[in-house]
């Protein structure tokens, strides 16, 4: 076999990323809360960067001249239902101007903290503080004591009888049952606090919970020898009890808030999309670097600034390329979900990334990253981006599909207006659906009935 050397030309294609590509697409699915914290950090990396002042003081003007639209107002009611939450609380509303003194707490204490401040109130010698002290160290976030009194007794180096002395103490103070070491002395601790108490609480409390959990209420009125009616009374007392008592006490909740990255407003008959850019600073070109660039032609000084100033140019059109996808995007999602604006969540039908990318004129990749973790504020409310691509069946002609998060709309709303006493099963829930024109068999319905965290009706049946 002869071996040669040639050289030949030829045509191919080829896919390079390139940092400058591999940054604009990062940018792309970035939310605005970490668009702002990347553009601060190349604020600091180039020094040809800047915050176009002008444009920060136009936002303050923009933000002062904005006005609350009536006719365009959330209905709130309508909107925690859609969510599956439960309505709104009304609040109280201050008629005095003087300040609340909650605006001068930088931060909640926590539970171990709303704790120790009891304990430290409480006439205990030395030796009990301290055992106090450890006991309020193992009590988790929902008020429940991890370990048993030995174990602690001994990692502790004290009698078992102080333990239970000590955690006698903690067990009353407030929040009502905390420090319960189980589920049912826990309600029973709050029980004892409670002024008025169905006579059956604390026997279905002590050996009946599993039962209540399955709705068993005729099985715990035969072992009691009561009426079904009159342990439904006791049932609903002791779920006026709260099962993690250390909920109502500290920051166990972190509290976050979320920045929309596109508003979409209702404007007359017509929807309008902004990209909302008042979290995100205005990047200009310094103006003396350019002119430095200017006079040195040839120097390193000039190749520095020359790379820093194409780096510049290149994020400043990343961040158009990102502003003007994700607008499109949006844009597209809003006619196609035209019924959802304007009825609500019931009209939201079935839609796919491949079905806007190709409105768009784009890859299913970009629309992916274009809504990644990305809100959108609506006349409906907020949501996610990625809430409009779900998944659906057909309706009764054929013609459109339905969303699963609309048949759940529609669940939610049999449910709720169900005879408790004579509960919907998932077959009649099938058959109501299919009145409306939605086809689903019965094995979807209970499951998209268990994605809303409903029990089956034999467990929520009332006696």
């Amino acid at each position: 076999m002869r071996i040669s050397y040639n050289l030949k030309l030829e045509q191919t294609q080829k896919l390079i990323m390139t940092p400058e590509l591999q940054q604009a697409i990062n940018l792309l699915q970035l939310s605005s809360l970490e668009l702002q914290d990347f553009l601060q950090e190349e604020l600091l990396n180039n020094p040809v960067l800047e915050v176009d002042e002008n444009d920060e003081s136009e936002k303050k003007n923009d933000e002062s001249s904005e006005a609350v639209h009536e006719k365009d107002a959330i209905d709130w009611d309508q909107y925690f239902r859609d969510q599956g939450l439960d309505v709104m609380p009304r609040l109280s509303i201050r008629t005095d101007e003087s300040p609340t003194y909650d605006h001068f707490l930088s931060k909640e204490p926590t539970l171990q903290e709303h704790l120790l401040l009891q304990l430290g109130l409480c006439r205990l010698s030395q030796t009990q503080k301290r055992i106090g002290e450890f006991l309020i160290g193992n009590i988790d976030q929902n008020g429940y004591l991890k370990g048993e009194a030995g174990e602690l007794a001994l990692l502790l180096g004290v009698d078992t009888e102080d333990i239970e002395v000590v955690l006698a103490v903690i067990q009353k103070f407030d929040p009502a049952g905390v420090a319960a070491r189980n589920l049912e002395e826990c309600l029973l601790l709050q029980m004892a606090e409670c002024r008025t108490v169905h006579p059956l609480a604390e026997v279905i409390i002590r050996g009946h919970l599993a039962d209540v959990a399955e709705n068993r209420f005729k099985k715990i009125a035969t072992d009691l020898g009561v009426e079904p009616c009159a342990v439904q009374a006791a049932v609903d007392f002791i779920r006026t009890l709260d099962p993690k008592p250390g909920r109502l006490a500290g920051d166990s909740m972190e509290t976050r808030y979320i920045v929309p990255d596109v508003i979409v407003e209702k404007v007359t008959n017509d929807y309008v999309v902004l990209v909302n850019e008042f979290s995100t600073p205005r990047l200009t070109i310094n103006s003396y670097y350019r002119s430095i660039l200017g006079r040195e032609k040839e120097s390193v000084t000039s190749s520095f600034i020359k790379s820093k100033l194409d780096s510049a140019l290149w994020l400043l059109r990343s961040i158009e390329q990102r502003r003007l996808t994700l607008f499109r995007v949006t844009e597209c999602i809003v006619r196609m979900q035209r019924p959802f604006f304007d009825e609500g969540i019931k009209l939201l039908k079935a839609m796919t990334l491949k079905q806007v990318a190709e409105e768009v004129g784009v890859h299913e990749s970009t629309v992916s990253r274009a809504t990644a973790n990305k809100y959108v504020q609506t006349p409906r409310g907020l949501y996610l981006l990625k809430f409009f691509f779900a998944s659906g069946v057909e309706d009764q002609g054929g013609g459109s599909s339905i969303s699963s998060e609309s048949i759940k709309s529609h669940l939610r709303e049999f449910i709720e207006a169900e005879n408790v006493y004579r509960p919907l099963s998932d077959q009649k829930l099938t058959e109501m659906l299919k009145q409306r024109g939605i086809m689903v068999s019965r094995r979807t319905v209970a499951k998209y009935r268990e994605e809303l965290a409903i029990p089956a009706s034999n467990k929520r049946k009332r006696h």
